[in-house]
């Protein structure tokens, strides 16, 4: 049965497998749970009632992607991993004396077909982006400045309320390098009492603003709460697209960058850059997982 299931998750999400769920269920209804003989009749109604309620979550998916104006329905990612992935200081990126403090990465080391896409600032708060995301299903993780989401933390809330994680980006998103120690624990510490205050918790996870940081800033994070400081290997924009890479290409784990921004600041909408950005990862094969599922 759970051979069966899992057949089914595969064909309907979209995955890799390109299974059809039609002729995964009659198959493994026939063959039985083991050695051939038929399932028993509970086992096997149960079977049909999930392969029901998996083509229906399709269904609905692929009317949402014809709704937002996507070409193909973004692939479902695979559950969680038992057993998460160990995360250490890209090689290159370390600074002196910094082995226990917060890894700083741009990828999470998995062979799975998955990205993960990340948020910054908070600057364009717009319900659209809000509905487009929770109709397909994608998750994402923001980072937020207070200087911009104080404005409306209301919006930042729902977004809570759907399931997004919020972590921290700073009060005001300076160059902290620039800083000293006590002045960027001002930021990053000052930054976890907003979090705490509006969105209920303090979260574990930073990102230094522009992706620059040294030594006390990862002190200071540290000292704040924070564990883990993923910056990104691509960042996506409304028009095009920019890599860390010499290859200029996505791969599994990568972690993905772009902006809370609308025609403010870009030629387009958040909703188009969302759609530049499901259509690469889903015509290359990829889906959008948590990023804190393999945290």
């Amino acid at each position: 049965m759970l051979l069966a299931a899992a057949t089914l998750v595969s064909g309907v999400s979209g995955c890799a497998t390109g299974a059809d769920p039609a002729s995964s269920r009659a198959e493994h209804g026939a063959r039985g749970a083991q050695g051939g003989s038929p399932l028993h009749a509970p086992a096997a109604r149960a079977i049909d009632t999930y392969a029901t309620e998996l083509r229906a979550e399709y269904a609905a998916r692929a009317a949402a992607a014809k709704r937002w104006g996507l070409a193909k329905v973004p692939l479902r990612p695979p559950a969680p991993p038992a057993h998460k992935p160990k995360i250490v200081t890209r090689k290159g990126f370390e600074v002196e004396d910094g082995e226990n403090l917060p890894p700083v990465f741009t990828t999470i080391p998995t062979k799975r077909k998955v990205v993960f896409l990340t948020i910054d600032d908070g600057a364009e708060k717009d319900p659209a982006f809000l509905r487009m995301m929770s109709e397909l299903k994608i998750p994402y993780t923001a980072f937020l400045s207070d200087y911009l989401v104080k404005e409306d933390y209301g919006y930042f809330r729902g977004m809570r309320d759907r399931g997004v994680t919020l972590n921290n980006h700073t009060l005001h998103h300076p160059y902290l390098p620039g800083l000293s120690y006590d002045e960027q624990r001002h930021e990053i510490c000052g930054m976890q009492e907003v979090m705490k205050k509006q969105f209920g918790k303090a979260p574990t996870v930073f990102r230094p603003p522009y992706g620059n940081y040294n030594g006390d800033t990862l002190r200071a994070a540290k000292s704040c709460g924070i564990k883990w400081a993923p910056i990104w290997d691509e960042e996506v924009f409304v028009d095009h697209w920019e890599y860390r890479e010499w290859d200029r290409s996505l791969h599994p784990g990568d972690i993905v960058l772009t902006h809370f921004r609308g025609k403010d600041d870009w030629k387009g909408t958040m909703l188009d850059d969302m759609r530049r950005f499901l259509k690469k990862v889903t015509d290359e094969g990829y889906a959008v997982a948590r990023l804190e599922d393999y945290l």
